[in-house]
Parts: structure tokens; sequence; C-alpha cells
């Protein structure tokens, strides 16, 4: 097979991947502007007859959009910011510096990325019901202040910076404090990028967390809020279509701006020395 076949066929595979990929998120977007009747009519139409926003009006009087989409943004900026800084630092002690049983306690923290949160989050209400910060803003961020997965690529990261860097900064008479900052730190920046969208992503779509912890809508996320449009005995599908389209096109944003860090990130976060 020549080189021009084996491109074109390969090209079709993509392109039919691609059109796989987008084509549920497609009839979200378009299934979001069509009356309940359209929604469930069979045979199935791709494009309705007639564009409608009562679902999103439907949606918007019936839950508090705005304060749901503040506490998202709120909870999913503090936990994104307070685990980046706590991962990193973890990370450079982990991958620049040398101290007693490194290994052992590096490897108990890779342990537990392989623990169900379904493990844990009994004994997460219990404490945060003995501290008194269920249902509060807190309640939300503490438990997620740092990240195995976050310390674990962070310092596969750190690892690739070569140390002769470091060898420099301190014969210069740099704290290790100053390496991290004015090194490190502006070195690593699709890192931050690609950890800075898993961590947007992971909180802004996470559903049984903030379901756990809040008990009323003024103080849950988008996510958790929007859940109680699916009752026990019916569904309300161009209601939820609306909802799902409200909650994740913020995310589709933050990728498309932050794409091309992501996939550096993505590339070089394995590197070695």
């Amino acid at each position: 097979m020549s080189k021009k076949a084996f491109s074109i066929i390969s090209n079709l595979i993509l392109i039919l991947f691609m059109l796989l990929i987008l084509l549920p998120l497609c009839w979200l977007f378009v299934s979001a502007f069509k009356s309940d009747l359209a929604v469930n009519a069979w045979p199935p139409r791709f494009f309705p007859d007639k564009w409608v926003s009562t679902q999103f009006t439907y949606v918007w009087k019936i839950l508090p959009i705005p304060v749901m989409l503040k506490n998202t943004v709120c909870f999913v900026l503090a936990v994104t910011g307070i685990s980046l800084f706590f991962d990193s630092l973890s990370a450079y002690a982990f991958a620049r510096m040398e101290f007693k049983g490194k290994k052992l306690l590096f490897g108990i923290i890779l342990l537990t990325m392989m623990i169900p949160f379904q493990v844990v989050m009994i004994p997460i209400y219990l404490e945060e019901y003995k501290l008194g910060i269920l249902n509060t803003f807190w309640g939300l961020v503490l438990p997620r202040a740092a990240s195995a997965y976050g310390i674990f690529m962070l310092t596969s990261f750190f690892s690739g910076i070569p140390r002769s860097l470091d060898e420099a900064a301190r014969i210069d008479g740099m704290s290790e404090f100053g390496i991290y900052f004015k090194i490190i730190l502006p070195l690593s920046k699709p890192a931050f990028v690609t950890l800075g969208i898993f961590h947007l992503m992971n909180n802004w779509n996470d559903l049984l967390y903030p379901m756990m912890l809040t008990c009323t809508q003024e103080k849950r996320t988008l996510s958790a809020g929007l859940a109680t449009l699916v009752g026990s005995n019916a569904i309300k599908y161009g209601p939820t279509l609306a909802a799902t389209v409200i909650s994740i096109s913020p995310l589709l944003i933050i990728f498309l701006c932050g794409q091309r860090f992501f996939m550096e990130g993505i590339s070089t976060s394995g590197m070695k020395e």
C-alpha cells in the first residue's frame, strides 16, 4: 500500500471517529431547542421544524441557575487553585529533593488513587458533620485541597526539568522556595494548565460529591441542582437537555481556550531526565 493511500485511509478513519464523537454532542445542542413533542417524536428528526427556547425558560424558572452557577464557579476555582498549589509543593519535594521515606510516602499517595470514592464518602460525611461544615462552601472545598493524581502528574513533569538549573540557582544563593517559584513554576506552565483543566472538568461535572455534602439548592452546584430534574418516575427530557447545555457550555469554552497547553502538557508530563 502506498503512502498516499495509507494517508487517505487514515484520514477517513479519523473523520469517522470524529463524527461518532461529535454527533451526540451536536444532537444535544440541537435537541435543547426542540419542543417536548419534537424531543419525544418517533422516528426522531435531527433538526426541529421550529426552534424554541421554552426549555431554557423552564429550567431558569424552576431552579436558581444564577446561584448554582455562582456556587459552581467559586467551588471549582477554589478547589483548582488550592489543589494546584499544594500538589505542586508536594511534587517539588518528591521530584527535586531527597529525604528519608520519600519513596514509601510517594507509594502511599499513589495507592490512594486506587480507592473508590464510595469507600471514603461516609467517613468524609461524618467528619464534616462533626466539624459542623456540612452544606457550606468550605465543606465542599477542604476535602479536595490536594489530589493524588495531581501530585503524581506534576512529579513526573518536574522530574523532566534539568537539575542543573537547581544547582546553578543554589550556587547563586537561591532558596528552595525561590527555585520553586522562579524556575520550576515558569517552566511548568503546560503541566499546570493541563492539570487545571482536569480539576475544572472533574469538579464541575461531579454529581455525587456535592449532592452528599449539600442539602439546599442555594448551596448546590449546577450538576447537583440540575439532577433534581430527573424524577423517580419520569424524566423531563427537554428541560434536562437544556440544563445539560447550560452545564457543559463553560467547560467547552475553557477547553477550547486551553487546548494548546492541554495537548502540550499531556505529551510532556511523562518525560524523565
